[in-house]
């Protein structure tokens, strides 16, 4: 599985807004620069972001964006949701067609699957990834399913 560019642009972001946490709010033109991401594709970011609940966008000579909840209470789970929608690694599993669902022995276990990889990424803050380094990915997946 891979996250699109969108999605991992769209925690770059999210880490950058929470850098800005108690020092009031910052524009969308503001992160793209110190993200050095394309102004438009931040726009569209924080378009998504803001819908999900997760950033607050507020108008005024005062205004700008800021994290709709605390950054130990935002997950990558929550942002990659964001912006590709539920995690599945299979579109079985959102009852697409296929053509193998008769014989498929998979199709019951996929949800558990999906469900320990959401889990592994709901296990990972905001907060954390703004902070020291976070444990490597495999050693959090080993865990979550032990």
């Amino acid at each position: 599985m891979r996250l699109s560019n969108l999605a991992d642009y769209a925690v770059i972001t999210m880490c950058q807004a929470a850098l800005h946490c108690g020092n009031g709010r910052v524009s969308a033109a503001e992160l793209a620069s110190e993200t050095g991401l394309p102004v438009p594709t931040v726009q569209k970011l924080v378009s998504k972001l803001t819908a999900a609940g997760l950033l607050r966008s507020v108008r005024g000579a005062h205004g700008g964006l800021q994290l709709a909840r605390p950054a130990a209470a935002i997950t990558v789970a929550d942002i990659v949701e964001a912006i590709e929608g539920r995690i599945a690694l299979t579109s079985c599993v959102d009852h697409s067609a296929c053509d193998f669902e008769a014989g498929c022995s998979m199709k019951p276990h996929w949800p558990i699957i999906n469900e320990a990889l959401r889990g592994a990424l709901a296990e990972i803050s905001l907060a954390q990834l703004r902070g020291p380094l976070a444990p490597a990915p495999t050693q959090l997946v080993e865990d979550h399913l032990a």
